[in-house]
């Protein structure tokens, strides 16, 4: 197995606990098994989230899906004029069989505006 990074965002309804939990979950659970992973092929997963998500870090939902023993982290994305509202990127590092081009980059929601080339 090889060390893969995948990508992944979601846009989510409001700033709300509720609402980053469930779109976290969704996004990390979409990439889980959209890529054969199992939460022991997990490394590490880099969560950021727009300047407008203080509700609630998403590290603290993904955390309600079994990742208690996963490296998690989350930092604010650059406040660029403009940017999609609302979104959460994660970056999720793990082991995986496939290759670079089998990976599936999971873009959901509004969010699929951000790579239209990749997006579910």
């Amino acid at each position: 197995m090889e060390i893969r990074a995948i990508r992944g965002a979601v846009q989510i309804t409001e700033d709300s606990t509720a609402s980053m939990r469930l779109g976290v979950q969704e996004l990390v659970g979409k990439i889980l098994s959209e890529n054969e992973l199992e939460i022991d092929d997990l490394i590490s997963i880099f969560f950021t989230a727009t300047p407008d998500l203080v509700s609630d870090f998403p590290a603290a939902s993904a955390r309600g899906l079994g990742l208690e023993a996963i490296p998690l982290i989350c930092a604010v994305e650059i406040a660029v004029p403009g940017a999609l509202p609302r979104t959460i990127r994660a970056m999720v590092h793990c082991r995986s069989r496939l290759g670079h081009r089998e990976i599936k980059h999971i873009y959901l929601g509004g969010a699929a505006a951000l790579r239209q080339d990749l997006a579910q």
